[in-house]
């Protein structure tokens, strides 16, 4: 059986007015629309005939999630995906392994912390690894740069102000660097912020002309803020439509602008670091973060059958699929609870041995229990098929 799901948008502040009406083709309430959720996450879960998925995954777990998913992951949906869209930047950000999370959940639990208080790390005791495709062109910051490369873009800016972070680099003493500068307090990150943005603007070169712009922007909006100063250690990355970029435990990353579809594990582990006004816990940030260059940040997907493309994580959490069923009818092999979601076009959902469908238009999705066979696909649309990995 093929169910349509019917999901929550969440009205964050950093979301953008316009992308997500335009994608599924309704009129802006005027007001943010940051993410679309789909899966069963007992803070916003989707419903399934007028029924919380949550709730039906709780009440039957291996009937609704299959029985080898339900023993994997603890009767726990596996995953949660969304359509983000922001407008603003996110917030400066990583998340923990699970034994990490395990740790810190169980901390916080014997805190007494109440698990919806602004001022605790560990909402449940999952990790986040998260994967973002971009719909249109995507603003990011991913992982830390290689220091050869942001000490040359130091040396290219010519800030003396931060002439200990440029020493402390060239040291390869990333981990302190960013330790240091992260856990000053408001009053001396200005200053600091203040030279680096008159360093940005003073800039007249094409080599760091985007990582230039984004930090000028970020100087003008976040003066006193540390997450600056973070951002100046990351990759900034541009991708175009169905990159992706994925961020295991301990990747530092914010998202800047743009439209993407989002799977991460079913769990809301952030620990923030800057840009953002909410609870910021240095010392636990670096406890997860970790400190080694990435290179090449941008994944592009692999074609493994015509008119499907798989993102190859590696993550046990979840699998993800972008299927184009314009080149024909075909079954998709993923198996376990499935999300089908349509992001462009209308896309027709089946199962393997039954009759029933689901039609799909762009920002629609629909689910499939675990005991389902392949879904099949067909129509002149475009849809990611998401499954426990």
């Amino acid at each position: 059986m093929v169910a349509r799901l019917q999901n929550t948008i969440r009205d964050y502040a950093w979301g953008s007015r316009t992308a997500i009406p335009e994608l599924i083709g309704v009129e802006p309430d005027g007001k943010p629309q940051a993410e679309l959720w789909m899966g069963a996450h007992e803070s916003a879960s989707s419903l399934v005939g007028g029924e919380s998925l949550y709730q039906l995954v709780s009440g039957d777990p291996s009937g609704v999630l299959g029985s080898e998913t339900a023993t994997r992951f603890d009767a726990r949906f596996p995953f949660l995906a969304k359509l983000l869209a922001a407008e603003q930047p996110l917030s400066i950000q990583a998340h923990p392994s699970r034994s990490q999370a395990v740790d810190g959940y169980e901390r916080d639990e014997v805190a007494a912390i109440p698990r919806d208080a602004g001022d605790r790390n560990y909402k449940d005791s999952w990790p986040k690894p998260e994967i973002l495709i971009a719909l249109d062109s995507f603003d990011a910051l991913v992982g830390f740069r290689p220091l050869d490369q942001t000490v040359a873009l130091l040396d290219a800016l010519g800030t003396e102000e931060l002439q200990e972070l440029n020493d402390l680099l060239r040291n390869g003493k990333l981990q302190d660097a960013f330790t240091h500068f992260m856990s000053e307090d408001r009053d001396s990150i200005r200053p600091l912020v203040a030279a680096l943005g008159e360093a940005c603007r003073r800039y007249e070169g094409t080599a760091w002309a985007m990582e230039v712009e984004t930090l000028d922007k970020l100087c003008v909006d976040f003066p006193d803020d540390p997450g600056v100063l973070a951002a100046l250690l990351l990759n900034r990355v541009r991708l175009e439509r169905f990159e992706a970029v994925y961020l295991p435990a301990g990747n530092v990353h914010a998202y800047l602008h743009g439209i993407g579809f989002e799977v991460m594990a079913n769990s809301d582990n952030v620990l923030r670091g800057g840009l953002t006004r909410k609870y910021v816990d240095v010392p636990e940030l670096v406890s997860v973060v970790g400190f080694e260059p990435l290179e090449s940040p941008v994944l592009r997907g692999v074609e493994v059958a015509p008119g499907v493309v798989e993102y190859e994580t590696g993550c046990e959490y979840f699998a993800v699929r972008r299927a184009e069923p314009s080149v024909g009818p075909f079954n998709v092999a993923a198996e376990g609870p499935r999300i089908v979601a349509c992001v462009e076009g209308t896309v027709v959902v089946g199962a393997q041995g039954t009759e029933a469908t689901v039609t799909l238009s762009a920002g629609q999705s629909a689910f499939l229990r675990g005991p389902e066979g392949p879904c099949n696909l067909r129509g002149p649309g475009t849809a990611f098929v998401v499954s426990a990995g």
